[in-house]
């Protein structure tokens, strides 16, 4: 069904994985701004937004639970940050200044295209990935873009001349030197339990999925974060400190540094650091669901197949390859809604580091904890090969 996409010219393509991208992730990535006022106010005990309502709505009965929700509030923020006054201080470097939140947004939205969100069974039986670029080396691709906006975090705090939003610069460059080679680490065990000798050799997000599909009590329908506990609490670690997430949130602590790299910034440019802040968080997120949690798979030992052979005997066309990517589809965002949330849940329940706590655990805790998990996995991985033989 979706297999007309992959015979259509490149440029064509191209031009579809841009648009999907900015139409499905953008939004998605802004709402989550209303999401986190809202989530705040629910665990904090008080009221979040629920007073925006547009006036030429405000007639229509019923209206208020809309309001009272607060769903009206995503288009308000867009609303203020796109009409809003945007100056540029006279002290900074205009084009670098300008250039950083365009920046920001580039690796945030590129990553999303090697990300598999679903998957359907073809006509001849066969599990196809739903994702826009299919890569064998995916998870390379993510880690190798999704690095590169600290960059744009460097350059703005560089660019706007001041004291504090350097320092907040200088603080994300360090930050994710010291946990980017805890993240790469841990993802190392899953990688050689798959290419084991005999195994594929791939670094393919999907294949991660399809070997934890297995049904019942194989030891394929396990889902990897019971396999490597420890790895999976390593990269939801080091992926709040990627991220720039509380406790975490060293280039942007406003007890110390006003406001951080973004301190000169206002209006529109102020908001892409954020949309792009989220819009990692989905995508890292997406990745720590694809790798540890079974992807689009409801359940440990339940596979989406499963689920489709179930729901078919009531309708047949829950077979059909749409509706089953449909069904996947839902799955895996319903999973990584609920990643999204624990983010939130995290950033206002714990308080945050001071600057050498986040040097200390990145360095002296959490990098050691991935060198002794590597070394065990690997001799562990090694004794069941050679025992295999």
């Amino acid at each position: 069904m979706f297999d007309f996409y992959f015979n259509l010219p490149l440029w064509l393509r191209l031009v579809l994985q841009g648009t999907a991208v900015i139409l499905v992730l953008f939004p998605i990535a802004a709402a989550c701004s209303m999401a986190e006022r809202k989530i705040s106010a629910w665990l904090q005990g008080r009221p979040g937004p629920n007073r925006t309502v547009p006036p030429i709505l405000a007639w229509i009965p019923g209206i208020g639970v809309f309001q009272r929700l607060g769903l009206f509030q995503l288009a308000a923020d867009g609303g203020k940050f796109t009409f809003k006054e945007d100056p540029i201080p006279g002290h900074v470097n205009k084009f670098y200044f300008v250039a950083a939140p365009i920046l920001a947004m580039i690796p945030a939205l590129s990553t999303i295209v090697v990300v598999p969100f679903g998957a359907y069974f073809n006509e001849a039986g066969k599990l196809v990935p739903i994702i826009l670029a299919n890569l064998d080396i995916g998870l390379l691709a993510v880690f190798a873009v999704s690095s590169l906006g600290v960059y744009a975090v460097i350059l703005a705090g560089w660019a706007s001349n001041s004291k504090y939003p350097f320092l907040g610069g200088v603080r994300a460059s360090a930050q994710l030197i010291s946990y980017e080679l805890s993240m790469t680490l841990s993802v190392l065990p899953v990688f050689l339990w798959i290419n084991a000798p005999g195994g594929e050799g791939t670094l393919s997000l999907f294949r991660v999925v399809e070997l934890q599909s297995g049904s019942g009590f194989a030891w394929d329908s396990v889902w990897y974060v019971f396999y490597f506990p420890l790895s999976a609490f390593i990269f939801l670690v080091a992926l709040f400190a990627e991220t720039n997430r509380q406790p975490f949130d060293m280039p942007e602590s406003e007890s110390d540094l006003v406001g951080g790299f973004h301190t000169e910034y206002g209006a529109f440019k102020w908001s892409l650091f954020f949309v792009a802040e989220y819009c990692h968080m989905i995508v890292g997120s997406a990745v720590f669901i694809l790798l540890f949690c079974g992807g689009w798979n409801p359940l440990p030992g339940l596979p989406l197949g499963d689920v489709i052979h179930w729901l078919s005997g009531f309708a047949s066309w829950a077979a059909h390859p749409l509706v089953m990517g449909l069904i996947g589809i839902g799955i895996f965002l319903g999973k990584v809604f609920a990643s999204i949330f624990f983010f939130m849940w995290v950033r206002w329940t714990l308080p945050r580091f001071r600057y050498d706590q986040v040097m200390t655990i990145g360095w002296k805790k959490l990098l050691p904890l991935a060198i002794a998990n590597l070394i065990i996995y690997t001799l562990g991985i090694a004794v069941l090969a050679h025992l295999k033989k």
